[in-house]
């Protein structure tokens, strides 16, 4: 977009100055995997991102204010209003799963919440967790201690920020279960209007940002099938992957069903066809 400003390219989006307090937030096709993006792409990738936080922060606005201003008609561009970001991430996990479930094997916890004895891979949890996470320019983000989280976002803004997401997911948990789908943990990130209202921001319950299973054939103990890029991951670990860069490139049935998983939980939760998103994106709102 070379009339427009670019002012900032993460792993999967590319920000752009729109003038008057906005932002065009594009989600390309990229995919990354342990915090290394692949050279390969994965095909309206981008698009499913789009259009499923388009149609979260359509539904979620009784909940907490939200970023979003328009859909463009390309189907992976959001208008969005400029925020003062959080210094964090709120992870709210419903599920032992990913590295909650690591740090609960090695401590019998998770960023300070202390968990039951002896609850197994994949079991859902007494209650949903907050489980805040440094954002890391480069490497890992690394899980930190709700305490931690509030020192670096002030008591006022942690605390209506931890409640939107709880909310957050709870409202997404359900709506997700009625199709067939459990949401077992999602990243959220919230921002501050220039009034101080905590507002939710960047993208929201995707599969680049959730953790998807099937709701048939969920089994405590082990790990879970996924609509999510756990299926990516895990093509990566079996070639011997370091999870350093570069990162594998990636065969045409990897990528074929990866693509096919995004389709089908767009489909699922926003119970529209992805080809009709294509034609129309405003469908979903």
């Amino acid at each position: 977009m070379p009339e427009l400003l670019h002012v900032g390219s993460g792993k999967v989006r590319e920000l752009y100055a729109l003038g008057e307090g906005r932002l065009l937030l594009v989600a390309t096709d990229r995919i990354s995997t342990y915090d290394v993006v692949l050279p390969t792409e994965i095909p309206d990738k981008g698009r499913v991102l789009t259009g499923l936080s388009a149609f979260w922060f359509a539904r979620t606005r009784h909940i907490v204010p939200n970023h979003f201003v328009a859909l463009r008609a390309d189907g992976r561009s959001l208008e969005c209003r400029r925020l003062e970001m959080l210094p964090v991430e709120f992870v709210v996990r419903g599920y032992l799963a990913g590295s909650g479930w690591t740090d609960y094997c090695e401590t019998g916890a998770i960023s300070g919440h202390q968990l039951p004895a002896r609850l197994r891979e994949s079991e859902r949890l007494p209650e949903p967790l907050v489980t805040p996470a440094t954002k890391a320019t480069e490497g890992h983000d690394l899980n930190i201690t709700e305490a931690a989280a509030e020192e670096l976002c002030g008591g006022e803004r942690y605390a209506a920020a931890r409640a939107a997401a709880l909310s957050l997911y709870r409202f997404a948990a359900i709506h997700a279960e009625e199709r067939g789908i459990l949401l077992a943990d999602t990243k959220l990130e919230f921002g501050v209007d220039g009034e101080g209202v905590v507002t939710l921001a960047d993208e929201a319950l995707t599969p680049d940002s959730s953790r998807f299973w099937p709701a048939r054939g969920h089994s405590a103990g082990q790990p879970q099938q996924s609509f999510d890029k756990q299926y990516v991951r895990d093509w990566c670990l079996r070639t011997g992957w370091n999870r350093t860069a570069p990162g594998p490139v990636l065969p045409p049935d990897v990528v074929a069903g990866t693509r096919a998983r995004y389709v089908e939980a767009f489909e699922l939760l926003t119970g529209t066809p992805f080809d009709r998103y294509l034609e129309s994106p405003e469908v979903v709102l």
